[in-house]
This record gives structure tokens, sequence and C-alpha cells, in this order.
């Protein structure tokens, strides 16, 4: 993902409408009507920056996402606090120092795929590589990204996988000016989903 150093307007309506239905998933049981779409609620994050003092990654398993390929637009949502670190400190120092959790408790996407008319005649062939231009909002800032990576059909799901790096200054995370000159300007992050299609009749969702 590329960050272009400006913010975004809100979504428009059919983007927040994916929001909304994404948020409404994760809030319970409810009875949607999709067509077209393929979500997860067990969508894989993982970010690693390389430091002079200690490496830093984590793993989030709870990444939610809904994309409909019928337009090519996606959203997905992760929550902050699910981000699992090897050393319970620095778990505690993500969360309180870096990400204030409790007050931005997640970071959401939305986008639409560049290459979309191409995906669909292609993506019953093989695993396509794709671009998704879109608004990255995290600790409160948004900012207009692109997003290059792949997207598979296999045994009926949808696996999306992409790789990009995010700069924590465009986003107002403060780094301690202790730690400052010894960690990564930027952060890679690493997404892989893999969706289940969502029946175009009525259903109930978990």
């Amino acid at each position: 993902m590329t960050g272009l150093s400006r913010s975004m307007r809100p979504p428009g309506p059919l983007l927040l409408g994916l929001l909304l239905w994404l948020a409404g998933l994760l809030a319970g049981p409810r009875v949607a009507q999709a067509q077209g779409k393929y979500m997860t609620r067990a969508g894989h994050i993982s970010f690693f920056s390389a430091s002079i003092m200690e490496d830093i990654e984590a793993r989030n398993d709870k990444v939610a996402a809904v994309i409909d390929m019928s337009t090519g637009q996606l959203a997905f949502s992760v929550p902050i606090h699910e981000f699992q670190f090897k050393r319970t400190l620095m778990q505690e120092h993500f969360n309180e120092n870096y990400m204030e959790s409790e007050k931005y408790p997640k970071a959401t996407f939305t986008g639409q795929l560049v290459n979309m008319a191409q995906v669909q005649k292609q993506l019953s062939v093989g695993p396509q590589n794709v671009e998704v231009e879109g608004t990255l909002n995290m600790h409160g800032v948004s900012h207009k990204v692109l997003v290059s990576g792949t997207l598979q059909l296999r045994d009926g799901q949808l696996v999306i996988f992409a790789y990009f790096n995010v700069a924590p200054a465009d986003y107002s995370i403060d780094i301690p000016l202790l730690v400052r000159e010894h960690i990564a300007k930027s952060v890679s992050i690493r997404v892989n989903l893999t969706c289940d299609v969502v029946a175009p009749a009525l259903v109930s969702q978990p």
C-alpha cells in the first residue's frame, strides 16, 4: 500500500453501506440479503517493523471483511486490541501509548478494485493481480491509499492477499523520542483473507 499524503472525503453511500453491514455482522444476529458478496470475520493481518533494539511484530486473526464482486467494492475492519505480541509489555505499550485502542478501537479500510472488469473475466482461470484504491482510517486519521494484492477463487472461497507499508507518522502515531531513531519509519503489513460466499437469498448471520 502506498500512502498518498492527502486526506479523503468520507466514503460514498455504497461503501458506507458495506461498512454498516459489516458492523451489523459484528454486532450479532441479523438477517441480510446479499448477492455476489464474500465475507469473513476471521481474516488475518500481521505487521513487522525492524528495530536495532528489538524487532516489533504482531498478528490479529479477528479481521472482518466483505467484498462485493459485482461492483468491486470492499471494506474491512480491524479491532486494534486483538493484535497479539510475543511480549505482554510490548502489547500493553502498543494499545495504551501508541494506538490508544480505547479511544480508537478499530482501523477500517474502504476501497474499490481498480481493474475490476479484467478481474471478473479472468478470476475463474487463476489468481489475479489487483489494485485497490481507497481510504485507510487508523488512529483517527484517514488517508487515500493504493494497495496491490491478489485475488483467487479456491474451493468456492475468495482468497485475498495484500502486502504494503504504513508510516505511523502519517496517522499521528507518536513514537517516543528515546527509541524513535532505532525504529523503522514504516511498518510492513500483510493481509490474508479467506472469504465465504454470502448466499443471494435471505440468510441468517450468526
